[in-house]
C-alpha cells in the first residue's frame, strides 16, 4: 500500500523553530516526511532524524530556496509511489490531526485566505510585477490561495511542481530600479513565487482542482482569518467547530494565539 508524504523545507532556520511542526505532526502521523535542510544544518539534522524523516541537503542560499524547492522536490519524487502529498510550509505550521484523515474532493487542493487579491497589498504587488496589470485584473476578485499548504495526489502535486518551475523561469519578479543598478535583491520579491500559485490554482491549469474555504475546510491560513475561536482543548475551530487539521501563521495572531501554542509547547515538552 502507498504511503501519504508530507514535503516542506527548513533551510536557514533554528531547530528550535521546527520543534512544534514536527512533534505535533509525529503525534498524529506515522507517514513519510522530506525536508530540505542546509548542507551544514548538522543539528537540524540529527534531530530529524530522531522522528524517522528523509533528509535532502542543499547549498542553496535560504534566500533563494523559496523559488528553487520546486524542482529539488520534483527530482526527489522521481521513481517514488506515494498515495497524497502535502506541501507545506515548516516554520509556522502546527497539526491538529493527521493531515491525511480527510475525504479531499480533489485531485489537488488549493486552501483560501479570507481576503481578495486585489484587496491585499502584498499579493497584488507580487502578481503585478511577475505577469502584469491584465493578469491582476483577472484575478483580483479571486480569494488569495494560500502556497504554504497544498494537498494532492502524486500525480497532481508533480503538475503542480512541474508548473511552478516553468511559471518562476518565465514570470520573474520584477525589481525595482534601485536594486537593478546596485545589483542587490529586492526584498519585495520574498514570496512572489504566491504569484504563481494562485495564477496556477485560480487558472485551473491542472485538472480536479478543489478550493476549501478558510472559514470552515480543514486548513486555517490565520493571518486574514476573520473568526478565531479555540475549544477546551486549545484547538484552533472552524465555523462548523470541527477543529482544523493544520494551523498555518499562527504567528501573525500571536496574542490571540499566546495561551495555545503555551498549552502545545507544554504538551509536547518543548523549551
Amino acid at each position: 500500500m502507498k504511503k501519504n508524504l508530507v514535503l516542506t523545507a527548513a533551510i536557514g532556520f533554528h531547530i528550535s523553530q521546527l520543534q512544534l511542526f514536527i512533534k505535533s505532526l509525529r503525534k498524529y502521523y506515522k507517514e513519510e516526511i522530506c525536508f530540505i535542510i542546509g548542507s551544514n544544518d548538522e543539528e537540524i539534522e540529527n534531530e530529524l532524524k530522531k522522528y524517522n524523516c528523509k533528509i535532502i541537503k542543499t547549498n542553496i542560499d535560504k534566500r533563494d530556496i523559496q523559488l528553487k524547492r520546486y524542482k529539488i522536490f520534483l527530482d526527489f519524487l522521481r521513481e517514488k509511489e506515494f498515495n497524497k502529498i502535502l506541501f507545506c510550509d515548516s516554520r509556522d505550521v502546527y497539526f491538529q490531526s493527521n493531515p491525511f484523515d480527510y475525504s479531499y474532493k480533489g485531485s489537488i487542493n488549493f486552501f483560501l485566505e479570507d481576503k481578495k487579491i486585489g484587496d491585499c497589498q502584498f499579493n497584488s504587488e507580487w502578481i503585478l510585477k511577475t505577469y502584469g496589470e491584465k493578469v491582476l485584473k483577472d484575478l483580483s476578485e479571486k480569494i488569495i490561495s494560500c502556497g504554504g499548504t497544498i494537498l494532492g495526489t502524486q500525480n497532481s502535486i508533480e503538475k503542480f511542481l512541474n508548473l511552478m518551475i516553468n511559471e518562476t523561469s518565465k514570470h520573474k519578479f520584477k525589481k525595482r530600479l534601485k536594486y537593478i543598478l546596485t545589483f542587490r535583491r529586492d526584498k519585495g520579491g520574498r514570496g512572489s513565487d504566491q504569484a504563481h500559485g494562485n495564477f496556477i490554482a485560480h487558472k485551473n491549469l491542472i485538472s480536479n482542482s478543489y478550493f476549501y474555504s478558510n472559514n470552515n475546510g480543514p486548513v486555517a491560513t490565520v493571518y486574514h482569518l476573520k473568526s478565531i475561536r479555540f475549544n477546551e482543548n486549545y484547538q484552533l475551530i472552524n465555523s462548523t467547530n470541527q477543529p482544523y487539521l493544520i494551523v498555518h501563521q499562527y504567528d501573525k495572531k500571536w496574542n490571540e494565539f499566546i495561551k495555545a501554542i503555551n498549552f502545545l509547547k507544554n504538551k509536547f515538552k518543548i523549551n
